[in-house]
C-alpha cells in the first residue's frame, strides 16, 4: 500500500509542475522587475498561500461540492476521522466529482490545441491551429453528448459536467486576463506589494488545473494535498532560481496539455463505469512528460550544432 501511495504522490507532484510552467514563466518575468526584498516575501508567503490556503482548501471544498448532502464538518471528518460510512457515501459520489473535473480537463486541453499559439511538435498541431474556430463547435457538441449521456444515469452527472464547463470558461477568463495584464506588470514604477497580490491571484486561478486533475490520481485529500503541495514548492524554487532553463525547454507545455488531455478523457470515462489501474495516470504524466523532454532537449542540442556551425565560418 505505502508503494500505491509513493507512486500517486510522485505523479501528483509531477503533474502539478508541469502544469505549473505557463505561470512560474510569468511569475518569474514578473519577480524579476520587483527588488530581492519583495521577492522573497512571495516566495516565503506565496508559499505558504499556495500550499496551505489555495491547494489544501480547494480539494475539501470540491469533495463537499460534490456531496451536497454531507455538512463541510462531516466532509473534514472524512479526510481526518477515516469514518467508513462517510468515506462510502463519498465513493458513491465518485462519478460525479470526477465528470465535472474531467470536462474542465478536457475543455483546457482543446482550448490549448485549437486556439493557443504554441511550439508545434507534430503538423496536425500547426493545422488544427488553423481551424480554431471549431474548438467552440466542438466543445459544445462534447458537452451536449456528455450531458445526454449522463442524464440517461444520473441528473447529478449532467449537472456536474455543466459545472466543469462553467468552471473552464471563468478560469479560462483569468488566464487571459493574466496574459494582458503581464506587460502592465512588468512597468517598474507599479507597487511591489500591488505586484505581489495580482501573482498571488493568478497562482490560485493556474492552480485549479492542478487541483481539479489530481482527482484523475486519486480521491484522497490528504494525499492530494501532499502531492500538489510538493509539487507547488518545487515550481517556486524554480521560479526564481531555475526558469530560465525551464522556458528553454519548448515542448515542456506540450506535454503538460497533452497530459491534462489524457487525464480529463480518463476522468470522464471512469465516471461512467470504467475503471483503471492506480498507476495509469501517474505513468501518462511521467511517459509524456518523458517524450517531451526528450524532443526539448533535442531541439536544444539542433541549436547548439546550428549556432557552432555558423561561429566557425
Amino acid at each position: 500500500m505505502s508503494f500505491n501511495f509513493l507512486v500517486i504522490v510522485l505523479g501528483l507532484s509531477l503533474f502539478e509542475i508541469i502544469s505549473s510552467i505557463d505561470n512560474a514563466i510569468i511569475n518569474a518575468h514578473i519577480l524579476g522587475t520587483m527588488p530581492k526584498k519583495y521577492q522573497r516575501i512571495f516566495l516565503v508567503w506565496g508559499i505558504f498561500f499556495a500550499v496551505f490556503v489555495i491547494r489544501g482548501v480547494l480539494p475539501f471544498l470540491i469533495v463537499w461540492l460534490a456531496n451536497p448532502a454531507l455538512g463541510l464538518g462531516q466532509t473534514i471528518g472524512f479526510v481526518f476521522n477515516n469514518d467508513p460510512e462517510i468515506e462510502h457515501y463519498v465513493e458513491q459520489s465518485k462519478a460525479v466529482l470526477l465528470l465535472g473535473g474531467g470536462v474542465y480537463l478536457f475543455f483546457v486541453f482543446l482550448a490549448w490545441l485549437f486556439l493557443e499559439e504554441k511550439k508545434y511538435a507534430f503538423l496536425v498541431e500547426h493545422f488544427l491551429k488553423r481551424q480554431g474556430f471549431w474548438f467552440y463547435a466542438i466543445a459544445s457538441i462534447a458537452l451536449t453528448t456528455i450531458i445526454y449521456a449522463g442524464l440517461q444515469i444520473n441528473p447529478m452527472l449532467a449537472l456536474s459536467a455543466s459545472i466543469g464547463a462553467s468552471a473552464f470558461f471563468i478560469t479560462d477568463g483569468f488566464k487571459k486576463n493574466a496574459e494582458e495584464q503581464e506587460k502592465r506588470l512588468l512597468d517598474p514604477k507599479m507597487s511591489a506589494w500591488s505586484k505581489i497580490f495580482y501573482l498571488e491571484i493568478l497562482d490560485a486561478s493556474f492552480s485549479i488545473d492542478g487541483v481539479i486533475g489530481a482527482f484523475a490520481f486519486t480521491i484522497s485529500i490528504p494525499l492530494i494535498i501532499l502531492g500538489n503541495g510538493l509539487g507547488a514548492v518545487v515550481v517556486r524554487q524554480f521560479t526564481v532560481k531555475g526558469i530560465d532553463t525551464i522556458a528553454k525547454l519548448a515542448y515542456l507545455k506540450n506535454g503538460a496539455m497533452y497530459s491534462i488531455g489524457v487525464l480529463g478523457s480518463l476522468m470522464i470515462l471512469e465516471s461512467f463505469g470504467r475503471e483503471y489501474p492506480f498507476w495509469l495516470a501517474p505513468l501518462n504524466t511521467t511517459a509524456l512528460l518523458g517524450f517531451f523532454l526528450y524532443l526539448s532537449f533535442k531541439e536544444l542540442r539542433l541549436a547548439d550544432q546550428t549556432g557552432a556551425k555558423r561561429r566557425a565560418r
